[in-house]
């Protein structure tokens, strides 16, 4: 193929979509470098569902300013984790520099380089060298001294792929814990696929195949913590946090500093009233609190990073850790019931005054929800059942306090959840109740469980031990595999007309499969943005609900 002078909005196309294709096929061999202590979720994998995004937004126009638009907003509203919010910036600052071109010759490609090497700084609170950040900067510097000697695209793209390989090379010597895995950064892997696509475009090279034996001293991509590991230890900080914060960009400086005092692995990137947040924390709640006073926080996605799920048991004691109840008189409070240690911080975090302890398998008594609301700083309660068994139970509350109480009848956590985004403490309790009550309203609800028994079903013959999917139809998927099932009621639950999937992780959930239900939600309903949240609830691995 003849050798590219300039960059058109066809040739930008092709390497998004490359781009997403090379990440797929490198995705296992990503994933296994990354070897930090308490990941981030897989790095490959995060990486490609970021292109995904970005691809879906390319069925326009192939003209240079739809282009970089699909690439800028494409991935701020797709990026998966660390890797994928940092990948974001860098496709953000070449799209920023390229979208008032008709085509991007050496000079220009150079320039969107540097630009996304000062974005991708800007957006990491703490910067680390020896990561995707040193490797983007060294290429664009390569980059930029070969534009200013006057040479073509093509030389400038070897520059910065040839500076780009020199620098990831040397990350072990800059990051420990990289030297004493044997390894490479992988988000920084991962950003030299991007210029070798590149490269394959201008001229027709073959794009690197993936060599797992890259990575053979880790075992599935981890490495015990070390004291030397410095602004990368995240031992001790146990949850991912991501969300999409509606804000006022004024705002968003303190934003920063309040998340600076309670994680790390903090970027925040977006722009005009967006924001792509992620950080690493112990404090799930006050993560999300942050966003609460500044603006309206959406998608909001917990991810245990230590990948398993501590067990939550039907106790009345609340754990260490429990979250203080609100205190603070309001003219309406909120009572929820609820298990699960995360469920518990993120219904605090949303507002909620007192949990009673119970779900499916332990319903609370009228007394119990009775001593809850007269404990609340309100004369005016809520209650969130959050079970449709428990619901009978809430609306005897009423008749017996001096206090007005108003049950939502939600049926499970994702309602719950939802009804609570609508809740507004200074409001009345009837205004707050219908407002509530219509925001669950559009939820659709469902649960993954085990089988106890042998028993026919809609869908056939259900036997003991098989994972079912429940909705409040009935059964709508069985299978003995866990992942399987929960594809399987998901298919059945999620429609074009949706947006939103909020996944809860229970007891007897694990990584793989959660990995294996976001990634089926990205090929088959690629405009549903997933959230997933630590809950811990018994009993019920995965609690979904769709809006």
């Amino acid at each position: 193929m003849p050798v590219l002078e300039c960059l058109a909005a066809d040739d930008l196309r092709r390497a998004a979509m490359g781009y997403r294709d090379t990440l797929r096929v490198h995705q296992e061999l990503l994933n296994r470098l990354n070897v930090y202590p308490v990941p981030d979720g897989d790095t490959g994998t995060n990486m490609a569902l970021t292109m995904e995004s970005v691809v879906a937004e390319l069925d326009g126009p192939a003209e240079m300013a739809a282009v970089c638009k699909a690439m800028s907003h494409g991935s701020l509203m797709g990026a998966r984790g660390n890797s994928g919010v940092i990948l974001s910036q860098v496709l953000r600052g070449i799209a920023g520099t390229l979208e008032g071109l008709e085509s991007a010759d050496g000079r220009a490609l150079a320039r969107g380089l540097a630009a996304a090497s000062d974005a991708a700084y800007e957006a990491v609170m703490r910067p680390v060298e020896g990561t995707i950040l040193t490797v983007v900067r060294e290429a664009a510097e390569a980059a930029g001294r070969a534009a200013e000697d006057g040479k073509p695209l093509l030389a400038v793209l070897e520059a910065a792929d040839a500076a780009a390989e020199e620098a990831l090379a040397r990350t072990p010597e800059l990051l420990p814990v990289l030297k004493q895995a044997g390894v490479v950064d992988a988000g920084a892997a991962g950003f030299n696929l991007l210029l070798d696509v590149l490269l394959h475009v201008a001229d027709g090279r073959p794009v690197p195949e993936p060599d797992l034996s890259a990575a053979p001293a880790v075992a599935a991509g981890r490495v015990p913590a070390t004291p030397d590991m410095e602004a990368h230890d995240v031992g001790d900080l146990r949850y991912e946090v991501m969300y999409f914060l509606e804000a006022p960009d004024d705002t968003i400086p303190w934003f920063k500093d309040v998340w600076a005092g309670i994680g790390d692995s903090i970027v925040v990137v977006g722009g005009d009233g967006v924001w792509n947040c992620h950080i690493h924390t112990d404090d799930v709640g006050a993560a999300v609190e942050a966003a609460l006073d500044c603006g309206r926080p959406r998608n909001i996605r917990v991810t245990d990073l230590a990948e398993q799920v501590e067990e939550e048991r039907w106790v009345r004691e609340a754990p260490p850790d429990e979250p203080q109840p609100l205190t603070e008189p309001v003219p309406t409070a909120v009572v929820a019931v609820a298990t699960g240690d995360g469920i518990r911080r993120i219904f605090h975090s949303l507002g909620v005054h007192q949990i009673v302890a119970g779900g499916q398998s332990m319903n609370p008594s009228t007394a119990e929800l009775l001593e809850s609301v007269e404990a609340v700083p309100a004369d005016e309660v809520v209650i969130l059942p959050n079970n449709k068994n428990i619901v009978p139970v809430a609306e005897q509350v009423d008749a017996l306090t001096d206090k007005r109480v108003r049950v939502v009848p939600t049926s499970g956590i994702t309602e719950g959840f939802a009804a609570l985004l609508e809740y507004d403490p200074q409001a009345d309790v009837e205004n707050n109740a219908r407002s509530m009550a219509d925001a669950a309203g559009r939820i659709a609800s469902g649960e993954v469980t085990r089988a106890v028994r042998d028993a026919p079903t809609d869908i056939g013959p259900v036997h003991e031990g098989d994972w079912i999917g429940l909705t409040p139809a009935g059964v709508r998927s069985a299978a003995a595999d866990l992942a399987d099932a929960a594809i399987g009621l998901l298919d059945d639950l999620v429609g074009d007309e949706h947006e939103i999937v909020t996944i809860i992780e229970g007891d007897g959930s694990n990584a793989a499969a959660t990995r294996r239900i976001t990634e089926w939600l990205a090929e088959h309903r690629p405009a549903v943005s997933p959230e997933v949240h630590h809950g811990g609830q018994p009993l019920y691995p995965y609690l979904f609900g769709v809006e």
